[in-house]
Protein backbone atom coordinates (compact mmCIF):
# COMPACT_ATOMS: atom_id res chain seq x y z
CA UNK A 1 0.00 0.00 0.00
CA UNK A 2 1.54 3.40 -1.16
CA UNK A 3 1.76 5.51 1.73
CA UNK A 4 -0.85 8.29 0.28
CA UNK A 5 -3.33 5.26 0.55
CA UNK A 6 -2.60 4.73 4.11
CA UNK A 7 -3.67 8.22 4.95
CA UNK A 8 -6.76 7.59 2.90
CA UNK A 9 -7.18 4.37 5.16
CA UNK A 10 -6.92 5.86 8.34
CA UNK A 11 -9.00 8.89 7.93
CA UNK A 12 -11.64 5.89 6.57
CA UNK A 13 -11.26 4.12 9.59
CA UNK A 14 -11.57 7.01 11.93
CA UNK A 15 -14.65 8.35 10.23
CA UNK A 16 -16.01 5.36 10.35
CA UNK A 17 -15.30 4.59 13.95
CA UNK A 18 -16.85 7.95 14.83
CA UNK A 19 -13.88 9.63 16.26
CA UNK A 20 -14.12 11.93 13.27
CA UNK A 21 -16.96 13.57 11.76
CA UNK A 22 -18.60 16.34 9.23
CA UNK A 23 -17.75 19.67 10.20
CA UNK A 24 -14.54 18.87 12.71
CA UNK A 25 -10.94 19.56 11.23
CA UNK A 26 -7.99 17.09 10.32
CA UNK A 27 -4.91 16.89 12.87
CA UNK A 28 -1.97 18.74 11.14
CA UNK A 29 -0.02 17.05 8.37
CA UNK A 30 2.77 16.50 11.10
CA UNK A 31 0.61 14.83 13.39
CA UNK A 32 -1.07 12.41 10.78
CA UNK A 33 2.45 11.49 9.19
CA UNK A 34 3.68 10.87 12.69
CA UNK A 35 0.52 8.83 13.81
CA UNK A 36 1.25 6.56 10.47
CA UNK A 37 4.89 6.49 10.56
CA UNK A 38 4.60 8.29 6.83
CA UNK A 39 6.30 11.37 5.54
CA UNK A 40 4.79 14.89 5.42
CA UNK A 41 4.64 14.40 1.86
CA UNK A 42 2.52 11.60 2.18
CA UNK A 43 0.09 12.69 4.39
CA UNK A 44 0.11 16.22 2.38
CA UNK A 45 -0.23 13.85 -1.02
CA UNK A 46 -3.80 11.54 1.26
CA UNK A 47 -5.27 14.83 2.29
CA UNK A 48 -4.97 15.94 -1.29
CA UNK A 49 -6.89 13.49 -2.94
CA UNK A 50 -9.60 13.70 -0.22
CA UNK A 51 -10.41 17.27 -0.76
CA UNK A 52 -10.54 16.26 -4.62
CA UNK A 53 -13.01 13.39 -3.89
CA UNK A 54 -14.98 16.20 -1.68
CA UNK A 55 -14.39 14.53 1.72
CA UNK A 56 -12.12 17.51 3.20
CA UNK A 57 -12.02 21.17 2.32
CA UNK A 58 -8.47 22.82 2.94
CA UNK A 59 -8.41 26.47 4.75
CA UNK A 60 -5.86 28.53 4.19
CA UNK A 61 -3.92 31.18 6.59
CA UNK A 62 -5.42 31.10 10.24
CA UNK A 63 -8.47 32.04 12.38
CA UNK A 64 -11.72 29.76 12.62
CA UNK A 65 -11.24 29.16 8.82
CA UNK A 66 -8.47 27.60 9.27
CA UNK A 67 -7.27 23.85 8.62
CA UNK A 68 -8.27 20.76 7.23
CA UNK A 69 -12.26 20.07 7.54
CA UNK A 70 -14.26 17.12 7.39
CA UNK A 71 -16.96 17.55 5.03
CA UNK A 72 -19.68 15.68 2.84
CA UNK A 73 -19.95 16.73 -0.80
CA UNK A 74 -19.82 13.28 -2.83
CA UNK A 75 -20.69 14.73 -6.21
CA UNK A 76 -17.84 17.06 -6.26
CA UNK A 77 -15.86 13.84 -7.44
CA UNK A 78 -18.54 12.06 -9.10
CA UNK A 79 -18.86 15.11 -11.26
CA UNK A 80 -15.38 15.13 -11.70
CA UNK A 81 -15.00 12.01 -13.23
CA UNK A 82 -18.18 11.84 -15.01
CA UNK A 83 -17.20 15.28 -16.83
CA UNK A 84 -13.45 13.22 -17.55
CA UNK A 85 -15.18 9.90 -18.75
CA UNK A 86 -17.70 11.81 -21.12
CA UNK A 87 -15.40 13.94 -22.63
CA UNK A 88 -12.95 10.43 -23.33
CA UNK A 89 -15.95 9.29 -24.90
CA UNK A 90 -15.66 6.67 -22.09
CA UNK A 91 -18.91 7.03 -20.86
CA UNK A 92 -21.74 6.92 -24.02
CA UNK A 93 -24.44 9.89 -24.11
CA UNK A 94 -26.77 6.74 -24.16
CA UNK A 95 -26.20 5.43 -20.69
CA UNK A 96 -26.26 8.78 -19.35
CA UNK A 97 -29.17 9.46 -21.16
CA UNK A 98 -30.65 6.35 -19.31
CA UNK A 99 -29.34 7.09 -15.79
CA UNK A 100 -30.73 9.93 -15.98
CA UNK A 101 -34.69 8.78 -17.03
CA UNK A 102 -34.39 5.78 -13.94
CA UNK A 103 -32.94 8.56 -11.26
CA UNK A 104 -35.53 11.36 -12.79
CA UNK A 105 -38.65 9.65 -12.55
CA UNK A 106 -38.16 8.04 -9.41
CA UNK A 107 -37.44 11.14 -7.90
CA UNK A 108 -40.31 12.86 -9.16
CA UNK A 109 -42.61 10.30 -8.53
CA UNK A 110 -41.56 10.79 -5.01
CA UNK A 111 -40.46 14.76 -4.60
CA UNK A 112 -42.67 17.00 -2.45
CA UNK A 113 -43.96 20.01 -3.82
CA UNK A 114 -42.87 21.60 0.06
CA UNK A 115 -39.31 20.55 -0.24
CA UNK A 116 -37.49 23.86 0.02
CA UNK A 117 -35.79 22.73 -3.52
CA UNK A 118 -39.39 23.47 -5.20
CA UNK A 119 -38.94 27.15 -4.59
CA UNK A 120 -35.16 27.10 -6.20
CA UNK A 121 -36.86 25.26 -8.94
CA UNK A 122 -39.37 27.54 -9.20
CA UNK A 123 -37.00 30.62 -9.00
CA UNK A 124 -34.97 28.60 -12.15
CA UNK A 125 -37.41 29.22 -14.61
CA UNK A 126 -38.36 32.27 -13.68
CA UNK A 127 -34.43 32.79 -14.79
CA UNK A 128 -35.47 30.66 -17.82
CA UNK A 129 -37.70 33.03 -19.22
CA UNK A 130 -35.74 36.04 -19.48
CA UNK A 131 -35.65 37.12 -23.00
CA UNK A 132 -32.63 37.69 -25.46
CA UNK A 133 -31.20 34.76 -22.62
CA UNK A 134 -28.01 32.86 -24.39
CA UNK A 135 -28.18 29.52 -25.27
CA UNK A 136 -25.64 28.06 -22.64
CA UNK A 137 -27.15 29.90 -19.87
CA UNK A 138 -30.20 28.75 -20.48
CA UNK A 139 -28.81 25.38 -20.69
CA UNK A 140 -27.23 25.77 -17.01
CA UNK A 141 -30.32 26.90 -15.79
CA UNK A 142 -32.18 23.73 -16.96
CA UNK A 143 -29.79 21.44 -15.37
CA UNK A 144 -29.70 23.21 -12.40
CA UNK A 145 -33.66 22.72 -12.31
CA UNK A 146 -33.54 18.89 -13.05
CA UNK A 147 -31.22 18.86 -10.06
CA UNK A 148 -33.21 21.01 -7.94
CA UNK A 149 -36.50 18.36 -8.59
CA UNK A 150 -34.09 15.40 -7.86
CA UNK A 151 -33.27 16.94 -4.56
CA UNK A 152 -36.92 17.44 -3.47
CA UNK A 153 -37.82 13.56 -3.72
CA UNK A 154 -35.77 14.04 -0.59
CA UNK A 155 -32.84 10.97 -1.03
CA UNK A 156 -29.86 12.38 -0.73
CA UNK A 157 -27.68 9.38 -2.49
CA UNK A 158 -30.02 10.65 -5.98
CA UNK A 159 -29.28 14.14 -5.39
CA UNK A 160 -26.13 13.89 -5.22
CA UNK A 161 -25.78 11.76 -8.06
CA UNK A 162 -27.87 13.62 -9.66
CA UNK A 163 -25.93 17.08 -9.02
CA UNK A 164 -22.74 14.44 -9.77
CA UNK A 165 -24.52 14.51 -13.49
CA UNK A 166 -25.04 18.31 -13.59
CA UNK A 167 -22.20 19.40 -15.66
CA UNK A 168 -22.09 15.94 -17.89
CA UNK A 169 -25.92 17.04 -19.03
CA UNK A 170 -25.01 20.98 -19.61
CA UNK A 171 -22.22 19.97 -21.65
CA UNK A 172 -23.92 17.47 -23.79
CA UNK A 173 -26.92 19.23 -24.55
CA UNK A 174 -25.17 21.86 -25.49
CA UNK A 175 -23.02 19.80 -28.01
CA UNK A 176 -26.66 18.79 -28.87
CA UNK A 177 -27.86 21.68 -29.95
CA UNK A 178 -26.55 22.36 -32.99
CA UNK A 179 -28.54 19.30 -34.13
CA UNK A 180 -31.84 21.02 -33.65
CA UNK A 181 -33.96 22.23 -36.28
CA UNK A 182 -34.80 25.25 -33.98
CA UNK A 183 -33.41 26.29 -30.94
CA UNK A 184 -35.80 29.11 -30.00
CA UNK A 185 -38.64 26.70 -30.74
CA UNK A 186 -37.18 23.82 -28.83
CA UNK A 187 -36.70 26.43 -25.87
CA UNK A 188 -40.29 27.35 -25.78
CA UNK A 189 -41.23 23.61 -25.57
CA UNK A 190 -38.99 23.13 -22.76
CA UNK A 191 -40.38 26.03 -20.93
CA UNK A 192 -43.86 24.74 -21.34
CA UNK A 193 -42.73 21.23 -20.58
CA UNK A 194 -40.37 22.21 -17.13
CA UNK A 195 -43.59 24.35 -16.26
CA UNK A 196 -45.73 21.28 -16.47
CA UNK A 197 -43.47 18.86 -14.51
CA UNK A 198 -43.19 21.44 -11.35
CA UNK A 199 -46.64 21.91 -11.11
CA UNK A 200 -47.33 18.19 -11.50
CA UNK A 201 -45.31 17.64 -8.23
CA UNK A 202 -47.41 20.30 -6.55
CA UNK A 203 -50.49 18.03 -6.82
CA UNK A 204 -51.87 20.03 -10.35
CA UNK A 205 -51.55 18.13 -13.55
CA UNK A 206 -50.37 14.83 -14.30
CA UNK A 207 -48.20 12.12 -13.55
CA UNK A 208 -44.96 14.17 -12.90
CA UNK A 209 -42.92 10.84 -13.47
CA UNK A 210 -44.19 10.50 -16.79
CA UNK A 211 -44.26 14.00 -17.63
CA UNK A 212 -40.10 14.40 -17.20
CA UNK A 213 -39.66 10.82 -18.85
CA UNK A 214 -41.62 12.80 -22.43
CA UNK A 215 -39.40 15.75 -21.45
CA UNK A 216 -36.08 13.83 -21.47
CA UNK A 217 -36.77 11.36 -24.19
CA UNK A 218 -38.66 14.21 -26.30
CA UNK A 219 -35.53 16.65 -26.42
CA UNK A 220 -32.65 13.65 -27.12
CA UNK A 221 -35.22 12.44 -29.78
CA UNK A 222 -35.37 15.86 -31.63
CA UNK A 223 -31.70 16.10 -31.22
CA UNK A 224 -31.12 12.97 -33.34
CA UNK A 225 -29.99 10.77 -30.35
Amino acid sequence: MRNHELVLSWIEAELAAGRLAVGQRLPGERAVAEQLNVSRASAREGIRVLEAMGVVRAGVGSGPGAGTVITANPAVALGSALRFHVASSHLPVEDIVQTRLLLETWAAGHASATAPSMETAAALLDDMDAPGLATAEFLRLDALFHVALAEAAGNVLIGAMMSSLRGSIETYTQQLTSRLPDWNTTAERLRAEHRAIHRAIGGDGGDPAVLIAAHIEGFYREAGL
